[in-house]
């Protein structure tokens, strides 16, 4: 009796041990996004970085000959536009007042956000 008696305090020990050191788990920036870290923000261009990011997210409702709600992306002058009026910052960066882009899906990765705030912020150059 005596056996089974620290047999099962034991294993309740262990457990509680097991218990303990599960709940002190925490996420890691880096480890839950390896990438957040690996942001080139140096020498963002339009032809090299920009552009390459509206074709992957925007270009696709917001290009060619019928852009939705006429807001056409897909080229410099008329981004240009849109930048200069402050639409197209409000909206991919979900601000208040701006039908958040792009339109049902996430908001652009932090990384995209800040090469394309880092371009705006130097003159939206067509470079």
């Amino acid at each position: 009796m005596r056996l089974n008696r620290k047999l099962l305090l034991n294993s309740l020990a262990i457990l509680a041990l097991i218990v303990i050191f599960q709940s002190c788990y925490y996420d890691n920036e880096e480890e839950l996004y390896p990438d957040a870290g690996d942001c080139d923000t140096t020498n963002v261009t339009y032809s090299g970085t920009i552009s390459i990011i509206l074709a992957e997210n925007c270009t696709s409702c917001h290009g060619g000959d019928f852009p939705q709600a006429n807001i056409k992306v897909d080229n410099y002058n008329d981004l240009k536009t849109v930048v200069d009026n402050g639409r197209f910052w409000g909206a991919i960066n979900h601000e208040n007042g701006f039908s958040p882009m792009p339109k049902n899906l996430p908001q652009l990765n932090e990384c995209n956000l800040k090469k394309i705030k880092i371009w705006i912020d130097n003159g939206a150059l067509n470079n």
